[in-house]
């Protein structure tokens, strides 16, 4: 009896303990500064020697009250994304966000963060928003949010944000649980692949007809992340 109930509490701290891997590792220290000059090849990026850092390594006059261009974009979106590429402090932190413009009718199209959990919050106008959960339901979750409205998309979900004015721009923070959440805009990584993909195989895939596939892949898929 005894042994049994000490293989389900091992079990328990197996699962607990996957369950805390899911995101970024947690810190063993302070603070781990990435230095992105140093030759070393981890999952991330090295310390720096600590007796090297400096307060600009924590700080970063990113101007995130001031609107950003959306005209440049053909979603009418732009997404200014602050991560460890960005700010060398985060580094370790399992932590990023991102200031989200949207153009009246613009979106942030269909997308996912395989290393984060979004949640969201509306600063300004409106936004409706939604994602897809996994097969075989990919039940279809969404909603209207407004001003001071607070959203959550769960991790590698895809998930979109959609400005439904059309006289109203809409601005949102987002904060994402990676120092590196990365993204996966679902039309450029399917159709706007290099090399692309076989057009026999997405013509399968979505059953359509290849001069379908062929002039979906001939379009310029841009990045709206900056």
């Amino acid at each position: 009896m005894a042994s049994s109930s000490f293989y389900l509490l091992s079990v328990l701290l197996i699962v607990i303990a996957s369950g805390a891997w899911a995101t970024d590792p947690s810190p063993l220290q302070d603070f781990c500064v990435a230095d992105k000059e140093s030759p070393v090849l981890v999952n991330g990026f090295a310390c720096k020697d600590a007796k090297d850092v400096k307060v600009d390594d924590f700080f970063l006059a990113a101007d995130l009250d001031k609107p950003r261009d959306t005209t440049m974009s053909k979603v009418k979106s732009n997404v200014t994304l602050i991560n460890v590429m960005k700010l060398a402090g985060l580094n370790t932190l399992g932590i990023s966000m991102a200031r989200i413009d949207y153009a009246p009718q613009g979106q942030n199209p269909p997308h996912t963060h395989p290393r984060a959990t979004e949640i969201l919050t509306v600063l300004e106008g409106s936004l409706y928003v939604g994602f897809v959960t996994s097969n075989p339901d990919n039940k279809f979750i969404s909603k209207l949010l407004n001003k001071g409205d607070v959203f959550v998309f769960p991790q590698g979900l895809i998930h979109f944000q959609f400005n439904p004015s059309h006289d109203k721009p809409a601005v949102a923070i987002a904060a994402l649980n990676s120092q590196n959440p990365g993204a996966i805009t679902i039309s450029n990584a399917v159709f706007g692949s290099k090399p692309p993909i076989a057009d026999d195989v997405l013509a399968k895939a979505f059953q359509v007809d290849k001069k379908v596939v062929d002039w979906l892949q001939a379009q310029f898929w841009e990045d709206n992340h900056n």
